[in-house]
This record gives structure tokens, sequence and C-alpha cells, in this order.
């Protein structure tokens, strides 16, 4: 009986057993994973279950009695090597399991903050359900906290803690990977406006303390007091176990088209897996729950014979402070924006273009765009900037107009 062997339970892994059951996979299906319990979600980290307002069971994916009548294993275990020559993974408690078929979905970690006393008390992280727990507990009896990092995930931990705290980043503007100027700075007014403080253009040299941290060193000299530090610069693929078992990895283990990596009997999905994107015309890593479920989904159709390159569109989302920021498309490789609606109102769209073609569409506090976008990407041709320009940059007026 053919056995598929999913290592990493987070949501790419768990999609990645569920959807080999409903394709009518009637193998042998295994979830490894290195935390205990059943697969749960984690953008509530940073948002619901940090404030309070949702609990563990709102998480979990699916219950215990889900894996049971699907029949799939959970093993509560860190892999610690594979052997592909004899289709074997062995696990830290020194088991060892075969395969027929492999799928890496190891995640991601945080990236550290190199600096003196980052391993100082009070100095945490946010990624697993322990992390969000820890700082919970920490944030009910912190008096100064600052955020390392205006990413999403710093962002999303500012919007929730419930208290003013203030915010460091090390580029000129906040979510500077990830978004555009436009909307960086909205949400850099959208945070002063809730009583954080916001300093950009300014790393940290150093973190002082005794027993905990106290104070937060930067750049320019200044020492802020803190007695709470997030640090939330970024993560890092995990992919110590492809280079083990001698697998190519560039910012992840590399994949081909349908995701296979350069043995045909193991894939790798998600946060982990550096793909060929259509999207973005490059081989990129994607860290978003769309893309992992959608990759699992993909990969699930190769294992069971349906399998087609994945070509899905990249979209994302955030939630901070009343403002929802969705994007869809690919924001790399923008030549041009048009900002469409009224940042002052708290609702307006940033269409990005690229060579007069719209490769992107980031939207706050209008769903209606975000939709009219997804669906303007799938279309073909690709909305062109005088189309939209005709249509006075409405999507939705320009997507009917299509229809007609």
């Amino acid at each position: 009986m053919s056995r598929v062997l999913v290592v990493g339970a987070g949501q790419s892994g768990f999609q990645a057993v569920a959807s080999l059951r409903v394709l009518g996979f009637d193998g042998q299906v295994v979830l490894a994973g290195d935390e205990p319990g059943v697969p749960y979600q984690r953008p509530p980290l940073s948002k619901a279950y940090l404030a309070g307002t949702a609990g563990l069971e709102q998480l979990h994916l699916r219950d215990a009695d889900f894996f049971a009548e699907n029949d799939i294993e959970l093993v509560e275990a860190r892999v610690e090597s594979i052997d592909r020559g004899a289709s074997k993974v062995r696990l830290e408690d020194g088991r060892e399991l075969d395969y027929d078929h492999l799928v890496l979905a190891t995640g991601a970690r945080n990236r550290t903050l190199p600096v003196p006393g980052a391993d100082l008390p009070g100095v945490l992280t946010l990624r697993t359900r322990d992390d969000a727990d820890r700082l919970r507990a920490s944030l009910e009896e912190a008096g100064d906290v600052v955020v390392v990092g205006g990413g999403f995930i710093g962002l999303e931990f500012a919007a929730h803690a419930g208290r003013p705290v203030t915010i460091v980043e090390a580029q000129d503007r906040l979510l500077n990977r990830v978004a555009t100027p436009e909307i960086s700075a909205y949400f850099a007014r959208l945070h002063r406006d809730a009583g954080h403080t916001v300093l950009l253009g300014q790393g940290v040299t150093a973190l002082h303390g005794d027993e905990r941290v106290r104070e937060v060193e930067l750049s320019d000299g200044t020492r802020l007091p803190a007695d709470l530090v997030v640090i939330a610069v970024g993560v890092v693929p995990e992919t110590a176990l492809a280079e083990k078992a001698g697998l190519p990895v560039n910012n992840g283990v590399v994949v081909d088209a349908q995701l296979r990596t350069a043995d045909p009997k193991v894939f790798a999905i998600g946060d982990c897996a550096n793909f060929p994107c259509l999207w973005a015309d490059a081989a990129i890593r994607l860290e978003s729950v769309q893309n992992a479920v959608d990759q699992a989904r993909c990969v699930a159709a190769a294992i069971t014979g349906a399998g087609e390159p994945y070509d899905s569109l990249p979209w994302f989302w955030t939630d901070q402070a009343g403002a929802k920021l969705q994007i869809a498309g690919i924001l790399a490789g923008a030549d041009r924006t048009v900002v469409a609606g009224d940042p002052a109102a708290g609702k307006f769209s940033v269409l990005s273009f690229r060579d007069d073609v719209l490769i992107a569409v980031e939207s706050v506090n209008r769903p209606a765009d975000h939709i009219a976008a997804r669906r303007l990407f799938t279309a073909d041709p690709k909305p062109a900037y005088a189309d939209l320009e005709a249509s006075a940059f409405d999507l939705r007026a320009h997507l009917k107009s299509r229809a007609a």
C-alpha cells in the first residue's frame, strides 16, 4: 500500500493530507509535526488569539475526530533526517518511517536579532502557539513595550496588544518589503493615530538589562525604556532537512512547476518552497495562507495522478486597527501606481503596473475591489493601464465593461 508522509503540521501540511483524502487517495497518510496536539492556524496568533477574543479551539484546523475518521496518522515528533536512497525518514526518538511520496511542509523560523542582549528575559518572538501564550502573559505585566520590525507580524502585534507600543523599523517605511509607499504611509498614520510611536530608519544595536531587558539602544544612540521587546524581523525557510538530504536549496527548497524537488519522490510546499511563480515571472518563496493551501492541493493532485503546474494567483491580507488590507498579485517590478478611492476616509485601493499592465492591487477596506482584482487577474488579457484609465480606475466598472 502506498504511503504519503508529510513533514510539518502547519497550514500546508494539514491541507496536503486533507486534500489527499478528498481526492480519493486510499493509501496510508502520515502527518509528522513537532508540536503537540492537532494542527492549528497561525494567522490568529498575532490577532484574535493574542487579543484574547479567540480561544484555543478556534485555532484548530480540525479536531482529533477528523484525523481518526479520515485515517490520517498524526506523529508528534521532529524529523531528524531523510534517507532518500531507502525512502525513509528518521525521527528524533530513533523511529524510522517509510514513504513512497514525501512532502516537505517545514515552514519557516523567525529571524534572530544579532545584537548584544538579544537573549535577555523579556525578549520574545511570535511564531507558535506557545510564543503567543508567553506574549499574552508578558503583556499583562509589561510597562514599556517595543516592537522591532515593521512588517505584518510586528504591526499586527502592535494593533492587538491592547496598549500603546513603540515600533522600530530599520527601513525608511513600514511594510517596506510587501507594500507600496502609499500603503506604508497609510499604516504609519494609522498606528500613530492609535497611540503607537513609529520610528523609521532606526536599527537596533543592543538590548540592555540585568535580570531582564530594560532598554533598547538604537543606531543613533537613543535608549528606549522596555521591559518587553518583541522581535519581528522576518523569517527564514526551514531547509535543514532538505540540505542534509542533498536537495537543492536557494532561499527555500528548490522545486519545479509541480512543486517537485530534484528527487521525484519528494515535494516541498508552503513557506519553505522556492518555486517558479507565473505571476512574478521568477522563482520566489511566498509566506501566505493562500499559497500554503493552494500548493498543498496541487501536490495532492500530483500524487493522485491529476497534477498540473502550480499557477494560483497570490493573495494576502492583514487586519490592523480597524483596517483590512487585501493584496492580489505580486508587486515586484512595479513602475507605476494609481490610487483609487480616498485614503483620508480609510477606503481606497492602490493599483500597481509594470510596463502598463496591472500586476497587483492593494485594497484597504474595499473588499469588492479585491474580489474584482482577483477576477481580472485570471482573465485574458490582463488589464492594461489605458483600459483602466478609461474606467477611471474603477475595477468593478472595468470588470462589468469586459463582461458586456
